[in-house]
């Protein structure tokens, strides 16, 4: 027992490997690295920076390292500084007084408020203005603030944890980050792994989604088929884990079997996985299952512009078009073009 919680958050996940942080997944060492280290700092009331690809985790770690601080018995609160104009981002943070601004018809705490005496959590912390961040410097500096349009002091006694998946050292150069601002969030800083650089996490993770999701929706859906658990482990999955989950809710919600089968993955997927009938593969099916693997991994890596994936390949565009006719690869390419989209947070 640890901070009045049950200590829970570092089991083997049953039938893996693979252990758990919090609700974080992975046996790579570049995820037990991060885990170490999240459990060494956790306790510690300093400001981290966890950096990484978008879809990776970053706001479970931090709920992770909140859960396991002194703190853990305050609130946790989350904001993401993506895509939001200035003024909405300085009254989410800071809230605002009565009458501050036209429809201001009450007064409203702001983040920073709601998270007293617990965490706050700011992701794409990048994204955040060039005003804001002196705001929120000053903030860190005198644990004090004003709400909008008012005049009295606030007190913010908060732990803050930010994230982003850009550079901020080269944002600072560029001079679009506050070098000092940077100084005070980066006191220790953790770099979650992308998925596709640890692949060994791939089933576990998948295994762990399909549990969920079958007790939500699909009792009947308890494996993945052979074909499947091969696809969802040769894709690169650029969304990361955000991705993985939402491939196997889908698939989850298709399955009209006990298990997930290839068909039931998209196709920028089951794409990869060429099924050969004969029990033992001939040298014509070899080179076929070559030919389609080749393509295919151009084509994704082109994001399914065949005239890109020709140049690459270097091959005539209408030769590589009888190809993928002949390899069945032409609705691949339509459903990639289709169906890919960023999974930005």
């Amino acid at each position: 027992m640890e901070n009045g919680r049950t200590e829970q958050t570092e089991t083997a996940y049953p039938n893996s490997p693979a252990t758990k942080f919090g609700e974080l997944i992975g046996s790579a060492p570049a995820m037990a690295e991060v885990f170490a280290l999240a459990k060494r700092v956790a306790p510690c009331d300093v400001s981290v920076l966890i950096t990484g690809e978008t879809g990776t985790g970053k706001e479970l770690l931090a709920r992770a390292i909140h859960d396991r601080s002194s703190r853990s018995s305050g609130p946790f609160v989350a904001l993401s500084c993506a895509n939001l104009p200035d003024t909405l981002i300085d009254d989410e943070l800071f809230g605002h007084e009565k009458g501050a601004f036209t429809g201001a018809e009450a007064s409203r705490r702001g983040r920073f408020e709601v998270a007293n005496g617990g965490t706050l959590f700011l992701d794409e912390i990048g994204d955040l203005p060039l005003a804001l961040q002196a705001k929120l410097l000053r903030v860190l500096q005198q644990r004090t603030f004003e709400r909008v349009g008012g005049c009295q002091t606030v007190s913010a006694d908060v732990r803050l944890i930010c994230a982003t998946h850009r550079d901020l050292e080269a944002m600072v150069c560029k001079g679009t980050f506050r070098q000092d601002l940077l100084y005070r969030l980066n006191v220790l800083q953790l770099q979650m792994p992308a998925l596709r650089d640890r692949p060994g996490d791939i089933v576990p993770l998948a295994e762990h989604f399909l549990a969920r999701f079958a007790s939500n929706f699909g009792p009947h859906v308890a494996r993945f088929s052979p074909e499947s658990l091969r696809a969802l482990t040769e894709y690169s999955w650029p969304g990361n884990v955000r991705e993985l989950e939402n491939v196997i809710q889908r698939a989850v919600a298709l399955a009209d079997t006990s298990s997930v089968e290839l068909g039931q993955l998209p196709a920028q997927i089951s794409g990869f996985v060429h099924l050969v009938s004969e029990p033992q593969a001939t040298f014509d099916t070899s080179v076929r299952e070559f030919k389609r693997r080749l393509i295919v991994r151009t084509l994704k890596e082109c994001e399914g512009n065949k005239s890109r994936a020709a140049r690459t390949l270097k091959l005539a565009r209408p030769y590589l078009h009888r190809l993928m006719h002949e390899l069945d690869l032409v609705s691949f390419a339509e459903a990639f073009r289709e169906q890919r989209q960023p999974f930005a947070a």
